[in-house]
């Protein structure tokens, strides 16, 4: 029996919509921008970039373009008053120009299996805030990129 109450059992429903709009396989775009409030946002915060409306999509094109096989392995969900926490890792094969706020790394041909969190905030069954904490260390490292980071881009 879940102690949850049915706004953070809805929420939950919510971000797993969100998580399966955004994988490679099942892509839209339009429907993982249809669960934002408007006026809300993505921030990346291992890219220091905050973004906004349309925006917001790109996101989700970025990385499914970078890695065609992405998906995300979904792991514990924690509740807190409208926030919806989530652990996850991002995995996939990067075959396709990974574009950051400071450059474009070339595809690497590297499998990612990189740690992440996710922490969105709801009102009324719609996403106001989602902030991505993925571990960019770890992805770069496994990119191959972490030391080499600067020869690497292409600006």
């Amino acid at each position: 029996m879940s102690n949850r109450t049915p706004e953070q059992e809805r929420n939950e429903q919510v971000v797993r919509q969100l998580y399966y709009f955004a994988e490679a396989s099942s892509k839209d775009t339009a429907k993982f921008m249809s669960l934002f409030a408007e006026g809300g946002s993505f921030y990346d915060i291992s890219a220091g970039k905050k973004y906004y409306g349309a925006d917001i999509g790109r996101t989700v094109d970025i990385y499914a373009s970078a890695f065609p096989d992405m998906h995300r392995e979904l792991g514990n969900f924690y509740f807190y008053d409208n926030a919806v926490i989530v652990e996850l890792s991002l995995n996939g094969t990067h075959n396709g120009e990974l574009a950051l706020p400071i450059g474009t790394i070339p595809p690497t041909g590297k499998n990612i299996h990189a740690p992440c969190c996710d922490v969105f905030r709801l009102t009324d069954g719609k996403v106001t805030s989602f902030d991505c904490y993925l571990v960019a260390s770890v992805l770069l490292e496994q990119l191959g990129v972490l030391g080499n980071l600067g020869a690497v881009l292409k600006h």
